[in-house]
């Protein structure tokens, strides 16, 4: 489970999200004016990711997305990218008032 704290808060809290990230196998990010800045994981969850092991058996978000197009044809496939890249030349925007 994912936290988001400001600075201002992760200052004034970091005992308490120490003991969540240690203990409670959350992650904690830190953000300024709205913007991540950093993330604090647990020890094990740092080793983890340092040492290269492996990520759980079922990868979730974008790794779950590697090997999904296994299944089309490789011309299918070069269908919908020529496609895409067609529709992006023609593509002009939209139009936008500015107000004074």
């Amino acid at each position: 489970m994912v936290k988001k704290v400001s600075a201002a808060q992760a200052k004034a809290q970091l005992s308490a999200l120490m003991a969540e990230v240690a203990h409670g196998d959350k992650h904690v990010i830190i953000e300024r004016r709205g913007v991540p800045m950093v993330a604090m994981v647990s020890v094990s969850d740092l080793e983890r990711l340092e040492g290269g092991q492996p990520t759980p058996a079922r990868p979730r978000g974008a790794l779950a997305l590697v090997g999904a197009w296994r299944e089309v044809d490789d011309q299918e496939l070069d269908a919908l990218l020529a496609d895409i890249y067609a529709n992006r030349e023609q593509d002009r925007g939209r139009p936008v008032e500015l107000e004074a």
